[in-house]
């Protein structure tokens, strides 16, 4: 009569068993009689395990932020700000200079009157134009001076970086691609970010959604009040003429696309037709104060699509004052220095408004992203473009899963021929690793690469080793004359301090190679460490009920097939 601990042990690796299969081969969403078929099981198993780049195709990018261009931006944006807040506080100033060579960052504002130099300190400072966590300001004599050391140069190199990969990560979640792999790679203000996303084989889509910056605006457009056409130029020089040849702070040339209705699929060098205007600034509002932002078709069947969007309360606020103010004026969308439409203003207008372009579904969704996850702190540049097509993936499983299981057979044969009846314990324990570490990966939500194909590999090896260092032990004590059941008992305590120390190490290894390793990397990390963890399991506990099974309510066992 078997021992009531013995069905516990037992009722434990059914329930565990049970569970890990439906993980594996079981439906996700509704259940229906095809999903137990051979077909259904096959599809099933491709739903829930994430594959990797290198099985599935896709593309893999290799991008780096461009610090110096962000740095030498920040000087100059920092130095025009220093300019302005002397201008609104009215205090004369000489020829303000920005130095912008690579890893020399400085700003130096001469003060006409020596007097007015702490007042104008201050008015920098109300107005946060230099944070002092980053910048190190001194004064010579009436000049003040501002410098950015190389710790700070490091820091917003690393914050840049960061912030380029939130915008990054907010934007590809949209195209849907399960498990895409971002990360920061090389020195940590190295400004290199690594992007896979297996499964779509266009790159050129990516970049283009990726770098793109999308700067929104709404402005006035310099014209007669409506009802009277807008006034639009045909040259750029003809549109400066209108305002004196020169352009200023407040007022402004810029291209203006009427309608864009070539077909860039069937004519993609159509020239657009294009105009220019005169756009006043300020801004009435940026894409900073964007709420929202939908693709919306322009009538029922149309391939055409709308942008419609609209602002937060503060933005709102601002767009419903101005728009008060200017009733029979009219306003241009603004896009990445375009005019994309233009409008008169009828009446007060204040959370909602539109971009009309001839849109397609695809071009509008892509911009709507763009709108709503804002611009990239600092452009990019692309070190590395590959595009790993599905069949080669295909390929790749394809040896991967032959390489599995001619190493799986061979180790079966080896256990059964070596060990004869034991062996057969073995080879359950070593199914049932494969099986658990498989569930694992579906539990874990992580991807299976073909690196991580090679640590599945590899944690069959570990699981035989713990096999083979058990039965050896057990072989031992059957050598010194120890009774059978005594044997098996002696076998698993003296091997498992062995097996614990054995796979403690290797997990500490595969623990830094996670921390440290790229993508592929991470994927073996992840796969031999779910493999270690499982056959602790697997080959003590497992294993060692198998044999309670054969060796408990038997009296007097002479012989163990091992």
């Amino acid at each position: 009569m078997k021992n009531s601990n013995l069905w516990i042990r037992t009722g434990i690796i059914l329930v565990i068993t049970l569970i890990a299969v439906f993980m594996v081969f079981g439906p996700r969403g509704s259940v229906n009689s095809s999903d137990f078929s051979w077909e259904g099981i096959k599809k099933n198993l491709a739903n829930n395990i994430n594959l990797g780049l290198d099985l599935k195709g896709g593309s893999h990018l290799v991008m780096r932020v461009k610090i110096d261009e962000y740095l030498s931006k920040l000087t100059s944006d920092s130095k025009d700000a220093g300019v302005l807040a002397a201008k609104q506080s009215n205090i004369e100033i000489g020829e303000a200079k920005a130095i912008t060579e690579k890893g020399n960052y400085q700003v130096s504002i001469p003060v006409n009157d020596a007097a007015k130099v702490s007042e104008l300190l201050d008015a920098i400072k109300m107005k946060g134009v230099f944070d002092p966590n980053f910048w190190t300001q001194s004064t010579s004599g009436n000049t003040l001076n501002w410098s950015l050391p190389a710790q700070a140069q490091k820091a917003l190199s690393i914050q840049a970086t960061d912030q380029v990969l939130k915008i990054i990560e907010s934007r590809i979640n949209q195209f849907g691609v399960k498990e895409p792999t971002l990360q920061k790679i090389g020195a940590p203000d190295s400004g290199q970010i690594l992007l896979q996303m297996p499964g779509l084989e266009d790159p050129q889509r990516v970049k283009d959604l990726v770098g793109k910056a999308s700067k929104l605006e709404l402005v006035k457009v310099v014209s007669p009040p409506s009802p009277q056409p807008v006034q639009t130029f045909p040259t750029r020089e003809s549109a400066l003429a209108s305002i004196g040849g020169k352009e200023s702070e407040s007022q402004k040339v810029l291209p203006y696309f009427e309608r864009d209705d070539r077909n860039p699929q069937t004519d993609p060098n159509a020239p657009k037709p294009q105009k220019f205007v005169v756009v006043e600034y300020p801004a009435v509002v940026d894409g900073g104060e964007l709420r929202d932002a939908a693709a919306i078709p322009n009538a029922q069947g149309s391939s055409q699509y709308t942008i419609s969007f609209s602002f937060k309360p503060t933005g709102a606020q601002k767009f419903g004052d101005w728009t008060g103010k200017n009733i029979n004026n009219y306003m241009g969308v603004v896009l990445d220095g375009e005019v994309k439409s233009i409008a008169y203003i009828k009446s007060q207008i204040f959370d909602q408004g539109q971009i009309d372009g001839r849109f397609t579904k695809e071009s509008g969704n892509d911009l709507v992203l763009t709108l709503k996850s804002g611009a990239l702190p600092a452009k990019i540049e692309y070190q590395e473009e590959r595009t790993v097509g599905p069949s080669l993936g295909a390929d790749s499983i394809r040896a991967g899963v032959a390489a599995s299981l001619g190493g799986l057979a061979f180790v079966i044969l080896f256990m059964l021929v070596y060990y004869r009846g034991s062996g057969v314990n073995a080879v359950v324990a070593l199914i049932l690793n494969m099986l658990l570490t498989m569930a694992g990966l579906v539990w874990l939500g992580s991807t299976l690469t073909l690196p991580g194909i090679a640590g599945l590999i590899l944690g069959i090896g570990m699981a035989v080793d713990s096999n083979v260092l058990i039965f050896e032990r057990i072989r031992e004590e059957l050598r010194k004359g120890v009774a059978v059941k005594k044997s098996v008992d002696l076998g698993f305590e003296h091997a498992f301090v062995t097996i614990i120390d054995t796979h403690v190490t290797t997990i500490i290894s595969s623990i830094i190679l996670y921390m440290y390793g790229s993508g592929p990397i991470k994927g073996f990390a992840v796969t031999l460490i779910l493999g270690l963890l499982i056959n602790l399991f697997s080959a003590v506990f497992v294993s060692r009920t198998i044999f309670k099974w054969h060796l408990d309510g038997k009296q007097n066992v002479e012989n163990l097939s091992i």
